[in-house]
């Protein structure tokens, strides 16, 4: 069990690699992959990037409270360069790296950052596609010195687009060598300035501006302060003491540009972690040869992981196969983004592994409430942190309080006004109810509720959770605002369709009939728990994929049901005719 003592004291996020640096100095802090082999790379190395990248930034005349952004894939020069930031007194803005080039130009433009790391050619071309829009941005740094900007900017040029001239990619863009020999210089002949700027830095500054994947329109900056995220990291290790230890092992392959990554990353930094890098691709084959002690997930990867096991009709072998396809060592699981599947939580859980999760949003840095160790329940997001006040509202919405909330949108006013009450609680957006022992269930989004032709308030949510224990299905989208009735989208789990579908011995000729088979049953199965006027009446199976890049799918891998909404519109209206 983890002792306390040394984290309740709030402090900036960069103090987590100096205060402790000199026991920790040559530990392995990350293993980068490189080819078949990692390569290691210590706290004293990675702490010494740090701080020549902060007295770079110092040097380049980056002043306290000034913004940086990030516009790169998971790697070590990506903390280094968050570090970095807020070692300096900065504000760390991340931007997706799914992000096209007009909405990575929206977010360094509105956010003000002055400076830009970049990684990779693809990301680089887009900065450069959009560069008249980069705002107040002074300088753009490269991660990575085998990039060329000079070189991206020709072949964008050759296609006929417009990017900078060579006198401006001179004047603003550096590589990374010669960024960190710059603040290496400067470390030399001012060591002291690292350590008062750090030392100078406010829990009440900003520590990271993030942005919304709303529903629609353009994201919101989210700024949270060193003492917001503060609150809710203590909240965190008081929370998850029971089941954590200093000097875990663990397996990152979610975004750092997304809080839950950044957050991992963090947790690692305080806690003294051995941090393994992954990327989705690698994440789960990495598992058994890393044998992490710590792995976070979206559910997508829990489910797949679950699938081998839920095979097997032995316990014990189903056990087996859990602990082949994870490594065997798992101590700490959390499963965060999206709702995960209870059946695949009591697969984890039958095999001696509890999968954990909570509920939280951007503006509450991030987390609200959670299930504990020793006090959960698979049918809801746990109970609120112990900062934390949360009350319903009179329609239902689920209203917070407390040292994490956010204090409002940067540039938004108006938006900033709407989502809190008269009173102070933040107006989450979701509508939640608790249970008679404390727990917290969401039942919906507040602005998506279906309206009936007959004046039924409906959730959409409330119907679609229905199926989010079924494997057989990815989504479930409910339709019928203003209609009679309602009727739904269905996406399926393409592996475990064809399974299901190999297990009845249906053969290619009958699969169509035996799809819409299979799915009118599930239908059946929910409508019976539902009342008349939520009941799905009718329904159609899509074949075309709900995914992020197609923006039918946030970044965390919710549903943006508008959206799909939108995109369907004559499929689903096709369904009311006769």
């Amino acid at each position: 069990m983890l002792d306390l003592a040394h984290y309740e004291e709030l402090k900036p996020a960069p103090r987590a690699v100096f205060d402790r640096l000199a026991e920790r100095r040559s530990r392995v802090r990350y293993m980068v992959p490189e080819g078949d082999d990692w390569r290691a790379v210590t706290w004293g190395a990675h702490a010494k990037r740090i701080r020549e990248l902060a007295q770079f930034l110092a040097g380049a005349g980056f002043e306290p409270g000034e913004r940086g952004a990030i516009y790169a894939h998971n790697r070590v020069e990506w903390m280094a360069a968050a570090m970095a930031i807020q070692a300096a007194g900065g504000v760390m803005v991340p931007i997706y790296p799914a992000s096209t080039a007009a909405q990575a130009g929206y977010v360094a433009k509105h956010s003000d950052a002055s400076v830009l790391f970049v990684d990779g050619e693809e990301l680089l071309a887009r900065v450069l596609e959009t560069w008249g829009e980069l705002g107040a941005v002074r300088r753009v740094v490269l991660l990575d010195d085998a990039l060329d900007a000079t070189a991206t900017a020709k072949r964008l040029r050759d296609r006929g687009l417009a990017v900078p001239s060579l006198d401006e990619l001179d004047e603003k863009v550096l590589r990374w060598s010669a960024a960190v020999a710059r603040g290496a210089a400067r470390d030399e002949e001012q060591p002291s300035s690292f350590d008062e700027r750090l030392a100078s830095i406010r829990l009440e500054s900003q520590a990271i501006m993030l942005y919304t994947s709303g529903t629609t329109g353009n994201p919101k900056g989210v700024p949270l302060t060193h003492g917001n995220v503060g609150a809710n990291g203590r909240d965190w290790m008081r929370c998850f003491a029971p089941v954590l230890e200093e000097g875990y092992v663990d397996l990152l392959w979610l975004p750092m540009s997304h809080v839950f990554g950044f957050g991992e990353a963090c947790i690692g930094n305080s806690l003294g972690w051995t941090t393994y890098l992954a990327d989705p691709s690698t994440a789960l084959k990495s598992l058994p040869v890393v044998r992490p002690d710590v792995f976070m997930s979206v559910p997508a990867y829990w489910e797949k992981l679950a699938q081998a096991a839920l095979a097997e009709p032995v316990r014990e072998r189903r056990r087996q196969r859990l602990d082949e396809v994870t490594g065997g060592r798992l101590r700490f699981c959390l499963s965060g983004g999206a709702g995960l599947k209870r059946e695949v939580k009591e697969a984890f859980y039958e095999a001696g592994h509890l999968i954990l999760e909570g509920y939280g949003l951007s503006e509450t840095s991030p987390s609200l409430t959670l299930n504990r160790p020793k006090d959960f329940r698979f049918d809801t997001v746990g109970k609120p942190l112990p900062s934390v006040e949360l009350q319903l509202a009179e329609d239902g919405e689920i209203l917070a309080k407390g040292p994490n909330v956010f204090a409002g949108y940067h540039k938004d006013p108006e938006a900033t006004r709407e989502s809190f009450t008269d009173d102070g609680w933040f107006k989450t957006g979701d509508v939640g109810r608790f249970t008679p022992d404390g727990f917290l269930q969401i039942i919906d989004r507040k602005k998506e509720i279906l309206v009936t032709a007959g004046g039924k308030n409906v959730p959409p949510a409330n119907i679609e959770l229905r199926f989010a224990d079924d494997p057989l299905f990815s989504h479930v989208v409910v339709y019928g605002d203003g209609k009679k009735y309602l009727v739904a989208g269905v996406w399926l789990d393409a592996e475990a369709l064809d399974a299901k579908l190999a297990e009845l011995g249906v053969g290619q000729g009958d699969r169509r009939d035996a799809v819409e088979k299979l799915v009118a049953e599930a239908i059946e199965r929910a409508n019976a728990e539902l009342a008349r006027f939520e009941q799905i009446k009718r329904f159609r199976v899509f074949d075309t994929p709900l995914t992020v890049a197609g923006g039918l799918l946030t970044s965390t891998l919710k549903v943006r049901r508008k959206k799909v909404w939108e995109a369907f519109a004559q499929d689903f209206e096709a369904l009311y005719e006769s």
